[in-house]
């Protein structure tokens, strides 16, 4: 087969394995089973963790909780004449579950071009929302039930203790921050076991 045909008969699959949207992990609720199935996500994790100076623990239980770890989620949709599809109930999406505005303010506070369904993105952007919460609201990066708290009413909402009438959020946030605890306590027992052994480790 000569080189000219070889290259046509791969394109079109790589192309295809390109479009694919990525899975979430199979096992997320262990953040060793997330990091050894997905090495991008632990090498992203690392980085954002010496970035902002924020235990990935953190915002990895923020995005479980929001999102599933689903690259391209979204809200449920609205309906005209309850079967024609139009839209959507907000503009929150992708892993982060970000609203259209506050991702816009998120890149230009920041001032880079980033995607919703991009993973690393969406951690740096949760890192620096949960970094803005600290500085605004005076509430530990450690701290993941209050910190989903703020997350999920915003800071005004926060502040105002919106989420003070909503006992089915403190119950969710109460997750998330035992979530994080668990993903720390996790990564504890397996960190000597994911670092890299060689150049080929930071491929699979």
């Amino acid at each position: 087969m000569s080189v000219r045909k070889l290259i046509s008969s791969i394109a079109p699959a790589a192309l295809l394995l390109g479009g694919c949207t990525p899975t979430p992990p199979a096992h997320p609720d262990d953040i060793c089973s997330i990091f050894h199935e997905k090495r991008g996500w632990y090498h992203a994790a690392l980085r954002q963790e010496k970035k902002w100076n924020v235990p990935f623990s953190v915002p990895m239980a923020i995005m479980y909780q929001e999102s599933g770890f689903h690259s391209n989620l979204h809200t449920k949709r609205t309906y005209i004449l309850w079967f024609i599809p139009w839209g959507y109930i907000t503009t929150a999406y992708g892993y982060p579950q970000a609203k259209d505005e506050i991702w816009q303010d998120y890149q230009r506070a920041t001032d880079t071009s980033a995607s919703r369904e991009d993973f690393a993105d969406s951690l740096d952007f949760i890192n620096w929302y949960v970094t803005s919460t600290k500085r605004q609201a005076h509430v530990p990066v450690t701290d993941g039930m209050r910190q989903y708290l703020a997350y999920h009413e915003g800071w005004g909402g926060y502040r105002k203790r919106s989420y003070a009438s909503k006992g089915w959020l403190i119950t969710v946030a109460r997750k998330v921050g035992a979530r994080s605890n668990v993903y720390a306590a996790q990564y504890a027992s397996c960190e000597n076991d994911l670092k890299d052994k060689g150049f080929w480790s930071w491929l699979f």
